[in-house]
Protein backbone atom coordinates (compact mmCIF):
# COMPACT_ATOMS: atom_id res chain seq x y z
CA UNK A 1 0.00 0.00 0.00
CA UNK A 2 1.66 3.05 -1.18
CA UNK A 3 1.11 6.06 1.62
CA UNK A 4 -0.44 8.72 0.12
CA UNK A 5 -0.69 12.58 1.17
CA UNK A 6 -4.16 12.44 2.86
CA UNK A 7 -2.58 8.94 4.82
CA UNK A 8 0.69 10.66 5.90
CA UNK A 9 -1.02 13.87 7.62
CA UNK A 10 -3.98 11.45 9.10
CA UNK A 11 -0.95 10.10 10.67
CA UNK A 12 0.70 12.91 11.77
CA UNK A 13 -2.56 14.38 13.23
CA UNK A 14 -2.73 11.30 15.07
CA UNK A 15 0.49 11.51 16.86
CA UNK A 16 -0.64 15.51 17.41
CA UNK A 17 -3.29 14.20 19.49
CA UNK A 18 -1.34 11.74 21.01
CA UNK A 19 1.22 14.42 22.12
CA UNK A 20 -1.73 16.12 23.53
CA UNK A 21 -2.87 13.33 25.57
CA UNK A 22 0.30 12.52 27.18
CA UNK A 23 0.39 16.44 28.02
CA UNK A 24 -2.64 16.71 29.15
CA UNK A 25 -3.70 17.04 33.34
CA UNK A 26 -5.14 13.53 33.37
CA UNK A 27 -2.16 11.95 31.77
CA UNK A 28 0.38 14.02 34.18
CA UNK A 29 -1.82 13.10 36.89
CA UNK A 30 -1.01 9.57 36.30
CA UNK A 31 2.60 9.87 35.81
CA UNK A 32 2.73 11.45 39.24
CA UNK A 33 0.39 8.79 40.83
CA UNK A 34 2.23 5.90 39.10
CA UNK A 35 5.38 7.61 40.16
CA UNK A 36 4.44 7.95 44.14
CA UNK A 37 3.31 4.39 43.92
CA UNK A 38 6.57 3.16 42.18
CA UNK A 39 8.35 4.54 45.11
CA UNK A 40 6.20 4.11 48.27
CA UNK A 41 7.99 0.99 49.72
CA UNK A 42 4.78 -0.23 51.98
CA UNK A 43 2.39 0.26 48.49
CA UNK A 44 4.95 -2.34 46.74
CA UNK A 45 5.12 -4.22 49.40
CA UNK A 46 1.75 -4.95 49.48
CA UNK A 47 1.59 -5.41 46.13
CA UNK A 48 4.27 -7.65 45.71
CA UNK A 49 2.06 -9.69 48.76
CA UNK A 50 -0.89 -9.86 46.64
CA UNK A 51 1.41 -11.04 43.86
CA UNK A 52 2.50 -13.86 45.77
CA UNK A 53 -0.73 -14.75 47.20
CA UNK A 54 -2.43 -15.10 43.27
CA UNK A 55 0.22 -17.85 42.87
CA UNK A 56 -1.27 -19.62 45.64
CA UNK A 57 -4.82 -18.62 44.29
CA UNK A 58 -4.36 -19.99 40.75
CA UNK A 59 -2.89 -23.25 42.40
CA UNK A 60 -6.30 -23.57 44.35
CA UNK A 61 -8.55 -22.29 41.30
CA UNK A 62 -6.97 -25.75 39.11
CA UNK A 63 -8.71 -28.46 42.10
CA UNK A 64 -11.07 -25.50 43.06
CA UNK A 65 -13.37 -26.58 46.23
CA UNK A 66 -11.72 -29.46 46.49
CA UNK A 67 -8.30 -28.21 47.64
CA UNK A 68 -7.55 -28.79 51.02
CA UNK A 69 -6.37 -24.65 51.49
CA UNK A 70 -9.67 -23.92 49.48
CA UNK A 71 -11.17 -21.38 52.13
CA UNK A 72 -8.08 -20.31 53.29
CA UNK A 73 -6.65 -18.99 50.65
CA UNK A 74 -9.45 -17.58 49.10
CA UNK A 75 -9.85 -15.54 52.58
CA UNK A 76 -6.24 -14.27 52.52
CA UNK A 77 -6.12 -13.00 48.61
CA UNK A 78 -9.26 -11.18 49.83
CA UNK A 79 -8.19 -9.80 52.79
CA UNK A 80 -4.35 -9.17 51.03
CA UNK A 81 -6.44 -7.40 47.84
CA UNK A 82 -8.66 -5.36 50.05
CA UNK A 83 -5.21 -4.15 51.96
CA UNK A 84 -3.46 -3.45 49.37
CA UNK A 85 -6.58 -1.61 47.33
CA UNK A 86 -7.58 0.55 50.83
CA UNK A 87 -3.18 2.08 50.68
CA UNK A 88 -3.78 5.54 49.75
CA UNK A 89 -0.93 5.69 46.99
CA UNK A 90 -2.63 2.36 45.04
CA UNK A 91 -5.69 3.83 45.71
CA UNK A 92 -4.80 7.28 43.74
CA UNK A 93 -2.94 5.34 40.91
CA UNK A 94 -6.14 3.16 40.47
CA UNK A 95 -8.24 6.14 40.50
CA UNK A 96 -6.34 8.10 38.14
CA UNK A 97 -5.43 5.06 35.59
CA UNK A 98 -9.67 5.47 35.75
CA UNK A 99 -9.37 8.77 34.34
CA UNK A 100 -6.81 7.80 32.06
CA UNK A 101 -9.03 5.03 30.51
CA UNK A 102 -12.05 7.39 30.29
CA UNK A 103 -9.91 10.04 28.42
CA UNK A 104 -9.26 7.62 25.59
CA UNK A 105 -12.20 6.24 25.69
CA UNK A 106 -13.61 9.33 24.88
CA UNK A 107 -11.42 10.05 22.22
CA UNK A 108 -11.83 6.78 20.41
CA UNK A 109 -15.65 7.70 20.67
CA UNK A 110 -15.38 10.71 19.23
CA UNK A 111 -13.69 9.87 16.52
CA UNK A 112 -15.42 6.62 15.40
CA UNK A 113 -18.68 8.44 15.78
CA UNK A 114 -17.37 11.16 13.34
CA UNK A 115 -17.25 8.16 11.16
CA UNK A 116 -20.28 6.78 11.67
CA UNK A 117 -22.89 6.26 14.67
CA UNK A 118 -22.85 2.39 13.72
CA UNK A 119 -19.19 1.85 15.04
CA UNK A 120 -18.81 -0.30 17.78
CA UNK A 121 -17.20 1.27 20.71
CA UNK A 122 -15.20 -0.34 23.19
CA UNK A 123 -16.29 1.01 26.76
CA UNK A 124 -14.61 1.13 29.86
CA UNK A 125 -11.48 -0.63 28.45
CA UNK A 126 -13.20 -3.44 26.81
CA UNK A 127 -10.86 -3.38 23.89
CA UNK A 128 -8.49 -4.70 26.38
CA UNK A 129 -10.20 -7.70 26.91
CA UNK A 130 -10.97 -10.95 25.39
CA UNK A 131 -14.45 -9.78 24.79
CA UNK A 132 -14.76 -6.50 23.09
CA UNK A 133 -17.25 -5.50 21.12
CA UNK A 134 -16.97 -8.57 18.81
CA UNK A 135 -20.83 -8.95 18.30
CA UNK A 136 -21.17 -11.24 21.31
CA UNK A 137 -23.74 -8.95 22.86
CA UNK A 138 -26.84 -11.10 23.26
CA UNK A 139 -30.22 -9.46 23.46
CA UNK A 140 -30.49 -7.36 26.34
CA UNK A 141 -27.25 -8.20 27.01
CA UNK A 142 -24.23 -5.63 27.79
CA UNK A 143 -20.81 -5.81 25.77
CA UNK A 144 -19.54 -2.98 26.99
CA UNK A 145 -20.22 -1.16 23.84
CA UNK A 146 -21.36 2.06 22.61
CA UNK A 147 -23.75 1.62 19.87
Amino acid sequence: MLATMEIVDLLDRSEAIGEMIMNSETMQEYQQAKFALENDKEAQRLIKQFADMKEHYEDVQRFGRYHPDYSTIMKKVRSVKREMDMHERVATFKKAERQVQKLLDEISETVAFSVSEQIKVPKNGMALTDSGCSGGCGSGGSCGCAS
